[in-house]
């Protein structure tokens, strides 16, 4: 081991964030199943869902139809997206002041926090049992000015801090130690790591590799099964991860955009546009390993006025299927195709580094 300073790295991730603000702000829907999105009887789309709702396999991204078969007792509520990020700007505005300013926000509800000291003594694991305290204080604090629940994670590094957050949700406060870092990942499916996707696990598991385990013990070389990611995997697999927070605040995107020799109102030739447009959204995220909150449909007509819609999920989304979706249901919902269009562009924004989903140890 590395006689460098440990790392000391929180993962703060609000509790079903808004479903949350939405029962706390009407105490009436506590304790039932809240579904953040329109509701089943129009063309919509699930924004976010409650521990109660989730139980029913209600998730976002979900068309609303779906979730009110899976979850008829389901309250459906519309989303305030302005509401949520002004609550968040709060939350973290008391990260800062309880925590320091070295925050890396990867969504409304969700964030890095290094708080490595570097006069701490005693081991790796001392120094990071060190840490309790300071998350204990934050969540106490989000609990009694906000009024909401917080789980947080704290590991010598951002995999498995946001591996951590995950266990106990919600409400969830757990320390994976350097000393078990390997143990505690090798029971895992590889889907639980950092940037392993859907190919990627595919992939793996034709070689037979399933779990964590499975990488650690594997002799061969990950590059013949991964590319050059295969080396990172490998270390990723043992707990290692020295990616350092990203502090700055550029926003991102990725899109595409296609305009038509003529034309077109074709629901055909619209929708296969958009699916080819998805599929190239989704491979650049998978290779930058990356997901995305928001996706945004543009459209241009013949006289050149120009029209964006955007809808932003809870949970990230990444694949192709799911970018498809949401770019079909607001054409459909701002009527966009009213006439035909000379321009048809699909996007997403709001990305961060992409996560596994969440492990099926979890509550949620």
């Amino acid at each position: 081991m590395s006689n460098a300073q440990p790392r000391v790295i929180l993962h703060l991730d609000m509790d079903a964030f808004y479903a949350s603000v939405e029962q706390r702000d009407q105490p009436a829907l506590r304790g039932k199943p809240v579904i953040v999105g329109a509701p089943p009887t129009q063309r919509g789309v699930v924004a976010a869902a409650s521990y109660e709702a989730r139980k029913f396999g209600v998730r976002s991204a979900m068309p609303s139809v779906t979730a009110g078969r899976l979850c008829p007792a389901g309250v459906f509520v519309r989303p305030r997206m302005e509401v949520y990020r002004s609550e968040s700007q709060a939350i973290m505005a008391l990260v800062r002041e309880l925590a320091g300013e070295r925050i890396q926000q990867v969504s409304v509800d969700e964030a890095y926090v290094e708080v490595t000291n570097p006069y701490s003594t005693g081991d790796a694991d001392e120094v990071l049992a060190q840490a309790l305290p300071l998350a204990r204080s934050l969540k106490q604090i989000i609990r009694e000015q906000r009024g909401l629940s917080a789980s947080i994670g704290i590991a010598p590094n951002k995999l498995l801090a946001k591996l951590a957050s995950d266990l106990e949700k919600p409400d969830g406060l757990t320390l994976i130690r350097e000393s078990e870092k390997v143990a505690f990942l090798r029971p895992l499916p590889v889907r639980a790591l950092h940037g392993v996707g859907m190919v990627t696990e595919q992939n793996l598991a034709q070689a037979g590799l399933k779990t964590v385990g499975d990488l650690q013990d594997y002799p061969g070389d990950l590059r013949a099964l991964v590319g050059s990611w295969g080396p990172e995997l490998k270390r990723f697999a043992f707990g290692d991860d020295q990616r350092p927070l990203d502090l700055g605040d550029d926003i991102k995107s990725i899109s595409s955009e296609n305009t038509f020799l003529n034309d077109t109102d074709d629901r055909p030739t619209l929708r296969t546009c958009l699916r080819e447009q998805a599929d190239e959204i989704a491979g650049k995220l998978a290779r930058r390993r990356l997901a995305a909150f928001t996706v945004q449909v543009k459209v241009r007509y013949g006289d050149f006025k120009t029209l964006t819609r955007q809808i932003s999920v809870e949970e990230p989304l990444q694949e192709a299927r799911e970018i498809y979706r949401l770019g079909c249901w607001l054409l459909a919902r701002e009527k966009l195709v009213h006439r035909p269009l000379r321009l048809i562009g699909l996007g997403v924004s709001g990305l961060l580094e992409a996560q596994a989903r969440q492990l099926p140890l979890s509550f949620g």
